[in-house]
């Protein structure tokens, strides 16, 4: 397990890493030095007699309610358990341990104020994967995932340490921290920001980016396998495209698809094939140019101070500036774009998976099976494949224009950016499955019709991989046990 240096603002890549490879997190100097900065800062407001937002006022709808400076603990306190209010099932251990980072990461800007020794539970926490219960369900934006969070902080609710849950005050002891008694601001800033939703979202980015890799080229091997037209790829004709997404996918199925002897025995047969085949550019491509964009949204926010107040010091002085800056009308924006780019992803894939089985249009053994008389074959997976299409259509609707009014009228505009980053998230993992029975499919295609000598040479180095791990299904055992197996190994790998 490496580690990794908190200096600057962490990258979606870092985030992953922590949450999926368990890297460790160090804070470096710099940031520990503007934790103190900032900590001071807020010390000095809080001593102050004007109003300050969530410091010496109550929250959301209370915000014009002052809070006398021997009540500032207790509203910290009651903060985190009036906030720990979701419900459902508990986030996967790799979501709660993004958001954890992102935390980490937002404190560590130093506009927040909370105090370093909080900051060290949190990553102590992380470092030795003792991860907090987490409902999924229940939040607008933001708040409850990190109030259920931050509880465990102070000693309450329960971790999950390897397979079992212990009182997070036990674990809290066995790590070396004494009961903490949270001060003015820090309740609010630790349920405050987008950490949930940025958390999910940097997930969504690598996980879809590793997904995209294996749609673009799974379908160049659908293709080779299908003898399709590769004329539609043309250098000439793809330069009139100006899209960056086009030239990638378009160079990259002509890499894929170079000395194939099953093109070139096809070339000519058909004026043009359907769709789902010769606009592989066009939709691969749009996705990848929306995943750019994406990926750079997350970062710009992983850059930002979600924290509502900022505590600022300049030449004027120091000031608590109350905005909304934990609004995340961005990130919501580009998670429904993720959604809606992954769910076009899977829709051609399940096309292209269709033009392999079906008989009224394959030139393969009806549905691939190994024994038409008495197997299905690949049938019911299309059925799969095409029930995780209609749940990803559901899930790309946008959530950032559900709307919705809270906080008596003081939250008036919601923009719900971690159910759109969750649902992202759900997308993206439908399509990874569309995916893996695409190509058990094409692989299963290849033995039937016994053309691995015809199809080109990076297709059957991906046939090879895959029959290393699965062989051909011979109906003997069910299907989703390979689907399972093959989206499983996929998550972990990248296309060589």
């Amino acid at each position: 397990m490496t580690e990794l240096l908190l200096d600057q603002p962490l990258s979606p890549q870092d985030i992953c890493d922590i949450a999926r490879k368990r890297k460790k997190i160090r804070l470096s100097q710099a940031a520990r030095q503007r934790l103190q900065d900032a900590h001071r800062r807020l010390r000095t407001l809080v001593e102050n007699e004007a109003a300050a937002y969530g410091l010496n006022t109550g929250v959301g709808g209370l915000s014009d309610t002052r809070i006398t400076p021997e009540k500032q603990s207790t509203l910290s306190r009651k903060i985190l358990f009036s906030h720990a209010t979701g419900v459902g099932q508990p986030l996967c251990a790799e979501a709660t341990r993004a958001i954890m980072a992102c935390a980490v990461n937002g404190y560590c800007l130093g506009y927040s104020g909370l105090r370093a020794e909080i900051i060290d539970r949190l990553v102590a926490l992380l470092n030795h994967d003792c991860l907090p219960i987490v409902p999924r369900d229940g939040s607008v934006g933001y708040l409850t995932h990190m109030a259920h969070i931050s509880l465990t902080l102070i000693g309450h609710g329960t971790l999950k340490v390897g397979d079992t849950h212990q009182p997070a005050a036990r674990v809290l002891s066995q790590l070396g921290f004494e009961p903490l008694v949270l001060e003015a601001k820090e309740g609010l800033c630790l349920v405050n920001g987008l950490s949930c939703a940025t958390g999910v979202a940097s997930l969504v980015t690598e996980e879809g980016r590793n997904c995209l890799q294996w749609a673009d080229r799974i379908a160049a091997a659908t293709f080779d396998v299908l003898g399709g037209q590769q004329r539609a790829f043309d250098p000439r004709s793809a330069k009139l495209r100006v899209m960056p997404g086009h030239h990638t996918v378009s160079h990259g199925l002509n890499r894929d698809l170079t000395d194939s002897a099953r093109i070139a025995k096809s070339q000519g047969q058909r004026t043009q094939d359907a769709l789902s085949l010769r606009a592989i550019p066009h939709i691969h491509g749009s996705v990848h140019d929306a995943l750019s964009g994406i990926s750079q949204t997350v970062t710009q926010e992983l850059r930002s101070l979600s924290d509502n107040p900022a505590i600022i010091e300049d030449e004027t002085g120091i000031g608590a500036f109350s905005e909304a800056h934990a609004v995340g009308a961005s990130i919501a924006r580009v998670m429904d774009e993720a959604a809606i780019a992954m769910a076009s992803l899977g829709a051609v894939a399940e096309r292209r998976l269709d033009r392999m089985i079906n008989p009224l249009i394959s030139p393969f053994p009806p549905f691939l099976s190994s024994d038409s008389g008495t197997g299905s074959g690949f049938m019911i997976a299309q059925y799969t494949a095409a029930s995780l299409v209609s749940a990803n259509r559901r899930n790309a609707l946008p959530a950032s224009l559900d709307g919705g009014i809270t906080s008596g009228l003081q939250e008036d505009i919601l923009v719900h950016a971690t159910p759109a980053a969750l649902k992202a998230r759900d997308v993206v993992a439908n399509t990874r499955s569309i995916l893996a029975i695409e190509l058990l499919a094409l692989c299963q295609a290849i033995d039937l019709a016994d053309i691995a000598q015809d199809i080109a040479p990076r297709t059957r180095a991906l046939y090879n991989r895959i029959r290393t791990i699965i062989p051909l299904y011979e109906e003997d055992h069910p299907l989703a046990t390979d689907i399972t197996r093959l989206e499983t190994w996929m998550l972990k790998e990248s296309p060589a």
